[in-house]
């Protein structure tokens, strides 16, 4: 299948953590779409995080997009010239607190293809121990959580757990055999 042809793109704001741009293209059916928008973002990291005791260490916090609290895994952008591994050993610090022994990538994903132009990158991290307080970003409120492992469907059955990515990051890690549920 054919690429679209952009005839024209500029950018209509251009911010830290996004920028909106809007394309003029042609489709490979020569239909022409005069406002298409992009949604650029930088990638970001999700790390799941486990514990020797069999605990998975997450984060909860307020997501205004959905005007609720949320549990999640850790994640973060991934900084400009950043390595995605340590993206994620910085991000698990940051927000939690804790370190880990083992890392293991499990792959990538295009959080939303059709008008996002980031990867979403996914990491477990096993042996994870708390080592110091978390010094979250100024811009977020995170409260840090452990739950057993053997409580985790509970948690992805429930409407505290509606991050997609994260689904997929607990697809691919039980795929990958990194984790059973």
């Amino acid at each position: 299948m054919d690429k679209w042809k952009i005839l024209s793109s500029q950018y209509l704001l251009r911010r830290k953590w996004m920028d909106v741009r809007e394309d003029r293209v042609q489709l490979p059916t020569g239909v022409i779409i005069d406002e298409f928008h992009v949604l650029e973002y930088p990638d970001w990291v999700c790390v799941l995080p486990f514990t020797d005791d069999e605990e998975v260490v997450l984060v909860q916090q307020y997501r205004h997009g959905v005007e609720r609290v949320c549990v999640e895994f850790p994640a973060g952008v991934v900084e400009p010239g950043e390595d995605v591994m340590e993206a994620a050993k910085r991000e698990l610090m940051e927000e939690t607190g804790y370190e880990a022994t083992d890392w293991e990538y499990l792959g990538d994903c295009a959080p939303e293809p059709s008008r996002h132009s980031n990867r979403a990158h996914m990491v477990v991290a096993r042996g994870a121990v708390r080592a110091r307080a978390p010094r979250p970003d100024e811009n977020e409120v995170i409260s840090v959580l452990t739950l057993p492992v053997t409580e985790l469907r509970q948690l992805i059955a429930s409407d505290e757990f509606v991050h997609g990515v994260h689904h997929a990051a607990l697809l691919l890690a039980f795929l990958n055999g990194a984790i059973t549920l």
